[in-house]
This record gives structure tokens, sequence and C-alpha cells, in this order.
């Protein structure tokens, strides 16, 4: 019996325990959200406004005592970014460790060569300016006016370190002391209704924002706050049409047209050029695009597949399943209003193809994936991986794991397949990791300090160009994990959120020149190509009821695409319910959803692909207009 007790007053006090973790974990939330509102709204009127440019971002950071690198902030503001509302920012702030003092004093301590406590405004003006990410003159002149309080030419930046985190920790309190200022006035305002500050906060944070990026159609996936009816709105819901469509389909293996090679394709000119689709963070996807220069009148054969990175021979990459098709538009001065000539139909395996003549002239292709199979992966990583470490001689290495990341990602950038880097693609490498491009000066700068080749850099090259950023940051691998997080890798060093692919284009009879032209998502012209593409190819159906909304849906071997076309003057809203389906993935990620379509626009409602493409999978889809 005593052993029967003691067990009893055991699990009593474990769940104690575990009552009063929970109720710490819920408290660190409720301030940390307090403490992203308050920060918020010391720069924000509201906490519905939007952050509208990447130097709201970085002050409202800052407020909140966060100094991220440009290289971060890049990160988070592409250039396809308009604008992030409150819930992204406190995302953002999850991400982001607030600056300390040993960090800055370390930092100083690396130029401080006599270790005196002390640094001359000369020293400190030529590392600011000339390393790292650089300074502005005047930008370092306010800095050290600021930090030179006796004006002896020196700076102590023990001092200076105690300051600027004694100002951060002020400027938190200012925001808090005000967030509760204002609480109070609202209490003594409205009389009867309370505030209490945490709980608003949580519950602001995770409202769904127009300022939150979005595609450019309403996908309501539900969300913490949301409620299931706005999402699903019952079936008893008055509405005023309907549109249903079943499409059986066979396994990858029936009969179907396939693609075939031309039989003397080894006679005709070829050239190849590599890119990789990258997942965003608000589910869209980007990639580079590519100028075909066709000299004469000719057949022509284009390809696209994704490009396998393993190196043994039983194992190939895991996106190799990724669906990939080329849209060819002959060149307008305005990409958008390009005209749509052909695109890959034809599938052999994991490659998709077109063969047909091209009359002289430039053309676009761009690369398309539906987004059926390239999505965000929730898999939780036990251990992180290591990237750098230091060696018996106390320098900085690259851990052989992250090395071998390295190395597939200069295969992915090396775009022609030479083995090295020019400037051009260097440049597509760093506006994708970074948001930003080197110049000619850098270049050379960057010639001089690694390996090259005809004045290219090498893959060794590339390896010593990021053990070099490791170096500037002290080993701290938050930046190199910016790059890595930014090609598509996870904490376990795997690329999961990226696939790379590889275009071939074979002329009959002449040399054809393709070149990458811009790194894009969710271009118009590529949405434009899209929905012609499914008007011209598929089955039309009118919604009963209304004859101004048509639902056209395209198949091919691989996937089934739907398009809405509002012809009407007034915006429409068209409930998608897929229930019905089976063995089937949509670009979606969910099964009923609804799609808001301006007036007169045509707009592609969703991609759907079979789950295993070896058993039989059947599309049932049922559109209707929303009240």
């Amino acid at each position: 019996m005593a052993g029967i007790s003691g067990s009893g007053a055991s699990i009593q006090r474990q769940q104690l325990e575990t009552s009063s973790s929970q109720k710490s974990q819920v408290a660190q939330e409720e301030l940390f959200y307090r403490n992203c509102r308050a920060a918020y709204l010391a720069v924000f009127r509201s906490s519905l406004e939007s952050i509208t440019s990447k130097e709201q971002l970085c002050l409202v950071l800052q407020q909140a005592g966060r100094n991220p690198s440009q290289k971060r902030l890049s990160r988070y503001w592409t250039p396809r970014t308009s604008k992030l509302s409150f819930d992204d920012f406190c995302e953002i702030l999850k991400k982001e460790k607030p600056t300390e003092k040993t960090e800055l004093i370390k930092a100083f301590q690396k130029i401080d060569l006599n270790g005196d406590g002390y640094i001359t405004h000369n020293e400190l003006y030529k590392v600011l300016t000339k390393k790292g990410e650089k300074m502005t003159p005047e930008e370092v002149k306010d800095v050290i006016a600021l930090a030179d309080t006796n004006q002896d030419g020196k700076l102590d930046y023990h001092e200076f370190c105690k300051l600027f985190t004694s100002t951060a920790d002020q400027c938190q309190k200012a925001a808090l002391e005000k967030l509760e200022a204002d609480t109070r006035m609202r209490r003594q305002q409205f009389g009867s209704e309370s505030e209490s500050a945490p709980k608003n906060a949580l519950t602001q944070a995770v409202i769904p924002s127009a300022g939150t990026p979005q595609k450019t159609d309403l996908e309501t996936t539900p969300r913490k706050a949301d409620s299931r009816p706005s999402s699903r709105p019952s079936s008893a819901r008055s509405r005023r049409a309907s549109v249903s469509s079943t499409i059986t389909m066979g396994a990858s293996n029936a009969k179907s047209v396939k693609l075939a090679e031309p039989k003397s394709i080894q006679d005709w000119h070829h050239t190849s050029l590599k890119g990789c689709f990258f997942l965003e963070e608000d589910g869209g996807i980007m990639s580079l695009q590519y100028r075909l220069h066709i000299l004469q009148t000719s057949t022509v054969y284009l390809t696209i597949k994704p490009l396998n990175l393993s190196q043994a021979e039983d194992k190939t990459s895991s996106w190799m399943s990724v669906d990939t098709a080329l849209y060819i538009l002959r060149e307008n001065e305005r990409p958008e209003d390009s005209d749509l000539v052909c695109f890959t139909e034809l599938r052999d395996k994991e490659k998709f193809g077109w063969k047909g003549e091209l009359s002289s002239g430039v053309y676009y292709l761009i690369p398309f994936t539906t987004g059926c199979r390239l999505k965000r992966k929730r898999k939780i990583i036990n251990k992180q991986a290591q990237l750098v470490y230091r060696g018996d001689n106390g320098e900085l290495v690259l851990t052989k794991e992250f090395r071998s990341a390295l190395s597939d990602i200069f295969e992915v950038i090396d775009l022609d397949g030479n083995g090295l880097l020019s400037l051009e693609e260097y440049n597509f490498f760093e506006q994708r990791t970074s948001g930003e491009k080197c110049d000619e000066e850098a270049w050379a700068v960057c010639k001089e300090n690694f390996d090259t080749k005809k004045n290219e850099l090498t893959r060794q090259g590339f390896m010593e160009l990021n053990l070099m950023e490791a170096n500037d940051r002290e080993g701290d691998p938050r930046d190199l994990w910016v790059t890595l997080e930014s090609m598509g890798y996870n904490r376990a060093l795997e690329m999961v959120e990226a696939c790379p692919f590889v275009v071939d284009v074979y002329c009959e009879v002449c040399k054809p020149k393709m070149k990458a032209v811009s790194l894009e998502s969710g271009s118009k012209a590529l949405s434009t190509a899209v929905y012609k593409s499914v008007i011209n190819k598929g089955e039309a159906k009118v919604m009963k009821g209304n004859d101004n909304v048509i639902i056209y849906t395209y198949k091919s071997d691989a996937r089934i695409t739907a398009v809405i076309a509002n012809k009407s003057n007034n915006k429409v809203t068209v409930h998608v319910n897929n229930e019905q389906s089976k063995n089937c993935v949509s670009s979606r990620g969910i099964t009923v959803f609804a799609v808001e379509v301006p007036p007169r626009t045509n707009m592609v409602c969703q991609h759907v692909m079979p789950v295993n493409e070896r058993q039989e999978w059947t599309y049932n889809c049922v559109e209707s207009l929303m009240p």
C-alpha cells in the first residue's frame, strides 16, 4: 500500500510540474506578444496597419531590440514583398535574437589589436566603410559623434556597447509604458469595456490582415483565429449557381501520347541551361526566366526536367517527382503582353517536352510547376546541422556536410554547367539569397581574394567565399543559415523547398541562343500564359444561372487545371469543393476553399495531380457562386 501511495504522490507531483510548465510557457508567450505589440505600436498607430517598406521593417525590429543584418532583412523583405502584417512581424521576431553586449564587445575586440579597450576613429572608419555591410562616411561620422563623448579621437567600445544595449532596453521599456498608458486611457474612455493587453496582443497577432503577402486570388485557408464555417460554407447555404466536373484518369503507365525524341537529334544544334524553383514564404514559387533567340525558322525540340544531384547510383534526389513545364511566348515590349506560342504537354517519365516549328525571332521561356508537389514541409529537426567548427589551430573550418550542401548549391547556380561561376550567374544567387547584386568593383575584389579561372569563380573559390562570411561573423552561422534557407534547405541540410531543373533546346537548322534574364515569382506573364493555355485547350462550362462566369478545365497526362473566367462587370466569389476527389492533391493544399475573381478577369482556380501516379485518380470538383 505504501508503494502505491508513493507512486500516486509521484504522479501528482509530475502533474503539478507539467501544469506549472504549461502555465509558464503561456506566460512567456503572452509576454512575447505584448512586447511585439509594444514595439509595433511605437512605430505605427495601430497593429492593423501594415509594414510597407524594408526600412519600416528594420525600424520596428530595432524598436524590439533586434539588429538584423541587411542580408537577413532581405530574407524577410524580398523583391516581391509589398506589405507585411503584425502577424508576419511576430513570426520574424521569433527568428531574430536580441543583440547581446558580449556579442558586440567580441566584434570590437577583433579590431582592437593592442587590447587597450579603445579604437581610433581611423580604424573604425576603415572597418565600417570597407568590410561587411559597408556604411557611408556620413553614417560613420554620426556613430563617432554619438560614441566619442569626450572628443579625444578614440572610442571606448565597452562604454559604447553599454550605451547601445541600454538604449535598446530603454526603447523597449518606453514602448511598453506607452502601450500600458494607451490601455489605461481606453479603459477610462470606454468604462466597462475592459482590455487585457497580453490577451489582446495574442489575439491580434493571429488574425489574418490585408497586409499579409497573398496570391492574387482569395484563398480562405483556415488560420488560428478563423472559424470553420467561414472557409467551408454549409451545403445548406443558398448559392445562385454551380458547375460540377468529374474526370477519371488512368494510372501513368496506361496508354497515352508519350514524348519522343527526334530520331536524328544527335545531329541537331543544342543548348542547355539550369535553373531552380524556390518556394517562397507566402507559398509563391520563384524561378529564373529565359530568353531564346532562333536565327532561322526551324523545327525545335524543347524539354525541361528536374535535375538529379544525387551521387548515389541507386538513389535519386527527393524532388525528382516535382512536375515541371515550359511556356514559350513570343517576345513583346512588355513580357506580360507576349503571345503564348506553345507549352510542354507531352511527357516521358520526369521529362516534359514540346516539338514543333518556330519562326525566326526572340522568345521567352518561362518554367512552371503547379505547386502540387513542391510544398512547405513541416519536419521536426531533432538536431540542427553544424556548419563550421574550429580546427586544432583555432581557425574556422567548414564541416563536411556544409561543404556538400555548398557543392550542390554551386551545381545549381552554375547555369551553363561549365564548372565556373560568372558574375551574371553569381548575381542570380545573390539576388535570391540577399536581394542585392554584386557590381564589377566588388567582383574584381572577389577575384583577387578567391580561387578563379578565366575570370570566373571556381567551386573552391565559392567555398572560400562562404568561409570568409563565417569568419566575418566570428563563426556565428545565422547569416549562413539565411543563405541555405533561401536556397531551399532545412536545418538538417536537406533541400526540401526547392527543385533544381535543366532546360534543353534542340534546333534542327541553326544554333539556338538561350540566356537567363530574370529571377521572378508569380509574374503576370506566366499567369497569363497558364490561363490562356487552359482556355485554348480546355473544356468550357458556363455557370448555371450566370452566363458571365465560365469554368475552363484542362487535362493532360500529368495534371488537371481549372480557370475561372469572370466576364461580368462585378466581382464574383466562387466556392470550390474537391471533397469527392480520390487520390488527388490540389495546389491549394486544401479540399474546400473560395476564390475571389475581379470583374472581367481570368484566374487560375487550381491545379490537381495524382498522389500516387500508379493508381487511378478521380477529379471531382463542384464550383459554386457565393451570394
